[in-house]
């Protein structure tokens, strides 16, 4: 049985270290609400231009743009998103994970005609571990989400798949739906498919920061009520009117739909990274309370204990005086 000493100093250790968790729980709750609002800034723009060229691509036959059509994939590219630090629960080996994946569908073409662009150290490391070379580094990103960035390493990624050097461009990132609730996402970056539907892109619970398990059964409820709608058809307006040329238009609102798209993920990804420490960080505090209340217990057992040792012997003392 451990000494009084020892269950003191592994008290205060613990202590310590609920100090360390308690702080980090609330520095990720700040920043996700940080990303929270950039992600709620961003998305009326987002909806409203991925609404428009969806309906300009089904009502307009010749709304066709090399970056929407679809051809054999002979060499293909990946952008995992992920984070510089680790203590955020299983959300890098997640990410990790599905890259494995997603890199054994495409094993028969060789490592040289698979292209991996790490945003994160964490899968940096990773896809060199992996024997591939990444496509460049972007550790600051993932600390710092920038838009410009995003549009040079956007930019860079459509002239390649403009050019014929690579084929099929995949996004494999954490889509942010609530504090409590992160999926698993790998989305079709180029071609873009406009017909797609990307309702479940724009269903977010941007009002809450709080991680519960009544925050997950509000998510449920939301989907099944969801699930359970009739679907209505809505006319689309075919009454475009394209100026200057069809060509000009689709070669200008195509790139910046890519150039949103990243870094919506981006963002996705930023905030789920918050998310998930937050509720590694309350979990680990939690844990750290019931493991102080175990030692304190433990501690005041021996404590009495040893007290009443101490006070037999000076009874058995005088009893044999």
């Amino acid at each position: 049985m451990p000494s009084l000493k020892e269950i003191k100093n592994r008290i205060a250790s613990v202590r310590n270290t609920r100090k360390i968790t308690s702080a980090m729980k609330m520095v990720a709750s700040s920043k996700l609400h940080h990303a929270q609002q950039m992600i709620e800034n961003m998305l009326p723009y987002e909806t409203l231009l991925e609404h428009i060229l969806r309906t300009f691509l089904a009502s307009e036959a010749d709304a066709r743009s090399v970056y929407t059509e679809e051809r054999p994939v002979k060499r293909v590219a990946f952008v995992v998103f992920a984070s510089n630090s680790s203590l955020c629960g299983g959300f890098n080996a997640n990410i990790i994970r599905l890259m494995q994946q997603a890199i054994s569908e495409y094993e028969h073409l060789g490592k040289e005609n698979i292209v991996i662009y790490p945003v994160g150290r964490k899968v940096a490391e990773k896809v060199v571990k992996l024997g591939f070379k990444p496509a460049g580094d972007f550790t600051e990103l993932a600390d710092k989400p920038n838009s410009n960035d995003c549009i040079r390493i956007a930019m860079e990624l459509g002239r390649r798949f403009r050019t014929g050097d690579i084929d099929k461009i995949d996004l494999i990132y954490h889509h942010f739906k609530s504090a409590g609730s992160q999926v698993l996402t790998r989305k079709n970056f180029l071609p873009i498919d406009l017909e797609a539907e990307l309702a479940d892109e724009h269903d977010r619970d941007l009002t809450s920061l709080v991680a519960t398990k009544e925050s997950q059964e509000y998510l449920k409820k939301h989907h099944h009520e969801e699930d359970n709608k009739e679907i209505v058809a809505k006319p689309l307006n075919d009454n475009f009117i394209v100026e200057p040329d069809m060509e000009s238009v689709m070669s200008v609102l195509l790139p910046k739909l890519a150039h949103l798209s990243f870094y919506t993920a981006l963002l996705d990804s930023n905030a789920s990274e918050h998310a998930a420490r937050m509720v590694a960080m309350q979990t680990a505090t939690d844990n750290a309370d019931e493991l102080l209340r175990e030692l304190n217990l433990q501690y005041n057992k021996s404590r009495q204990q040893a007290i009443t040792n101490e006070l037999l012997d000076i009874v058995g003392g005088s009893v044999n005086n």
